[in-house]
């Protein structure tokens, strides 16, 4: 009998093997890793911030808080990362917002504790210097809506069918800075109905409202339209990125003169920077710029 011997196509082995190598790195992962970084080697520039609770959903619990507040502290000080995105470990999930079944066995003082820490961690979430994405890519509900909501842009799946803040429905308020961020994003009167409401939205709803700025396309994920327009992003000067990020931020606090002399300010900063003088450079010599956040 005549074996034939199979041919194999170098550009789908290679493809393949970078599947395999990630999904083994994800399982290198310790269980006890709830909350991780962890850099696109195929994107430099782009690292992933990961929630890895997929028993839960990615529902807050107190350890997944604290691994997290770790890695927004490490992150800010890595001038490598050009674009953050906050994704899921598991696909068709984000974060279901807090762990009920870990909220009530905490007493009183724990569980204002743990709020006090879930502020911080999302105010540093919020004060990053770099651009932020967030890959909703399942349920955003609660403190998961608004973990996504401290970050700079949100990106949902298209077949995510549950966006919202329903801490009415459980006799609270959102109390993780939902009531000022969605306020802030959506205005007085969307913020009022999303909350009094406690309805949950569909992505395309989302979108509609302002509640994300993009959906994916059929067939992708929310994920895949991250790294888009993160590549997108990270294509641009690091250092006029964090400065626009700076100047966008502080509008909303400023008067508007005040705020003029800020952006002015940020400008000029940069004018004498490598990246000013290499994007002028490549211009003049119709390429494209290579930076260096210098």
């Amino acid at each position: 009998m005549l074996f034939r011997t199979a041919t194999v196509n170098p550009r789908l082995f290679q493809r393949h093997a970078s599947h395999v190598w990630q999904f083994s790195r994800l399982l290198q992962v310790s269980s006890a890793q709830q909350a991780y970084l962890e850099p696109l080697e195929s994107h430099p520039g782009i690292t992933c911030l990961y929630l890895n609770r997929p028993q839960s959903r990615n529902a807050i619990s107190t350890t997944l808080l604290q691994q997290l507040r770790e890695s927004l502290e490490t992150v800010h000080f890595d001038k490598s990362v050009r674009v953050l995105i906050l994704r899921s470990t598991t696909v068709g999930s984000f974060c279901a917002g807090a762990d009920l079944a870990e909220r009530r066995t905490m007493t009183q003082s724990q569980v204002a504790r743990f709020l006090v820490e879930l502020r911080d961690a999302l105010g540093k979430l919020e004060s990053l210097p770099m651009p932020t994405i967030a890959a909703i890519d399942g349920p955003a509900l609660g403190g998961g809506l608004e973990m996504s909501l401290a970050c700079d842009l949100r990106v949902a799946g298209h077949d995510v069918t549950k966006i919202g803040l329903p801490e009415t429905s459980l006799g609270i308020i959102p109390g993780a800075g939902g009531t000022q961020r969605a306020t802030r994003i959506l205005g007085p009167s969307k913020a009022k109905d999303l909350i009094f409401t406690a309805r949950t939205l569909s992505a395309a709803e989302a979108l509609d409202w302002g509640l994300v700025n993009y959906v994916s396309s059929p067939g992708t994920t929310a994920f895949d339209r991250s790294l888009s327009l993160a590549e997108t992003i990270a294509k641009n000067a690091p250092l006029a990125l964090r400065a626009a990020k700076q100047a966008i931020s502080r509008s909303e606090d400023l008067p508007l003169e005040t705020g003029l002399d800020f952006e002015r300010a940020s400008y000029e900063t940069l004018l004498t920077s490598y990246d000013r003088t290499e994007a002028l450079q490549a211009f003049k010599e119709k390429r494209r710029p290579i930076f260096k956040g210098e």
